[in-house]
């Protein structure tokens, strides 16, 4: 009796955890770069803009913008604009701003 508790228990628990992990949505990319798709998410999530984070990306590093990405934040809550911009000697760059405050997060050489 005792045993076959604990084994109706162990089952319980196992398929609880199977249903949590098959019920979460598949996130191979947190990111999202689809324009028209970054204003939704801003107005919803009330985001700095677009266009904000791109501004404030080149005033920390001048350039040309080649890609902006909108970024759930791995170890934190929040998200960040991932600003790639190209300088005038041709080193990409990496410009992390604050979705919700438009700080600046980071600057990174992109080495890839």
């Amino acid at each position: 009796m005792n045993k076959s508790i604990r084994t109706s228990t162990s089952l319980f628990i196992l398929s609880l955890l199977l249903g949590l992990t098959l019920s979460q949505p598949a996130m191979a990319d947190d990111d999202e770069d689809n324009p028209a798709k970054i204003a939704e998410m801003a107005k919803a999530f009330g985001l700095i803009s677009l266009e904000e984070a791109q501004n404030k990306a080149l005033a920390e590093k001048p350039g040309m913008v080649k890609e902006i990405e909108l970024e759930r934040r791995k170890f934190r809550s929040g998200w960040d604009y991932e600003v790639e911009i190209l300088d005038a000697s041709g080193t990409e760059w990496e410009v992390y701003i604050d979705a919700k405050t438009g700080k600046v997060n980071g600057v990174h050489r992109d080495w890839f």
